[in-house]
């Protein structure tokens, strides 16, 4: 999908996290037979931000944007389109999207929908966004990726606890923008490998029951439901080794472009062991590769703007 036909990109980034911090030192004290300083080498998080109780994805994507607007001096009435990405929804219905809407009182003239996508989801909604516009349908759209995973992770499970973290960031993505134009988009999906990243329980294939709420322990001693969050971490790492490298080749090749070309790399921040493996897979300087893993942990569609976000305000 080659966008370099017309200049719409990213105008505005900001994002928001839960003021609650839980460090590896917190887990290991609750914890004591997991291995964090094994963990932490592997991972690369040190410390991470997690909701409160009450505390929902759209109150975190609700903060984000207040910020934004604040920030940049924005009126809500400005956008003509939400587009909201989250798996962690405040109900089943309806989307979050409207509450937003709701929220901050923006005319009723507004396109706006949910979808579901987790550590994709910030180029998927981008490349909405820029199909919305190209086509004159919207002119101003404020997408937003938010979610609260914390709250599908049993606290006994060291696999996706240590890791995941909650937060929330908004872009305004229109045309004539100022800070990060759109160039081109490659795209790949493996519906085969859908239980490699999974919460078995809690839809209508299989509705949450005293049978999906009872624990169960891995043979790596990781507790959990079916209600929860179920990574298979090695078959998630070995996908992305094997298939990330293809598509972003493909995806320069394309546009004559070769590594050396690309001055900083921004990837999903999936893992310190999954970044530094494709700088060694794609053998590109490691200074080329931004992360802020280390503080944040992985916040799932939302990590990408916010690394975004980081490394632009870093220089």
């Amino acid at each position: 999908m080659n966008v370099n036909t017309i200049n719409i990109g990213i105008k505005y980034l900001d994002y928001y996290l839960p003021e609650h911090i839980v460090g590896n030192t917190e887990l290991a004290l609750e914890n004591p037979g997991w291995d964090m300083e094994k963990v932490e080498k592997k991972s690369g998080v040190k410390s991470r931000h997690i909701s409160g109780l009450n505390e929902t994805a759209l109150d975190l994507s609700v903060k984000a944007c207040e910020s934004l607007f604040q920030k940049y001096n924005l009126e809500p009435d400005t956008f003509d389109g939400i587009v909201y990405c989250t798996q962690s929804p405040d109900y089943i219905m309806p989307s979050n999207a409207y509450l937003i809407q709701k929220h901050f009182k923006i005319n009723k003239k507004l396109f706006a929908f949910d979808y579901n996508l987790a550590c994709s989801g910030y180029i998927y909604g981008l490349a909405m966004c820029y199909s919305f516009i190209k086509s004159r349908l919207l002119k101003n759209i404020l997408l937003i990726n938010s979610d609260t995973y914390s709250k599908f992770i049993n606290k006994k499970d060291r696999s996706a606890r240590v890791l995941f973290g909650d937060g929330a960031a908004v872009s305004c993505v229109t045309e004539n923008s100022n800070l990060f134009d759109m160039l081109d988009f490659e795209f790949s999906s493996s519906g085969k490998d859908y239980d490699k990243f999974i919460v078995p329980a809690g839809g209508c294939r299989l509705p949450k029951s005293n049978q999906t709420s009872i624990e169960t322990e891995d043979e790596n001693g990781n507790i959990r439901t079916k209600n929860d969050i179920y990574m298979d971490g090695m078959g998630v790492w070995a996908f992305i080794n094997s298939e990330v490298p293809k598509v972003i080749n493909s995806l320069l090749k394309k546009n004559n472009m070769n590594i050396f070309d690309v001055d900083k790399f921004i990837f999903h921040q999936a893992s310190k062991m999954t970044l530094d493996s494709l700088v060694k897979v794609l053998k590109i300087d490691k200074n080329k590769s931004f992360t802020n893993i280390e503080s944040k942990g992985n916040t799932v569609s939302a990590s990408i703007p916010i690394a975004i976000k980081d490394a632009y305000d870093s220089g």
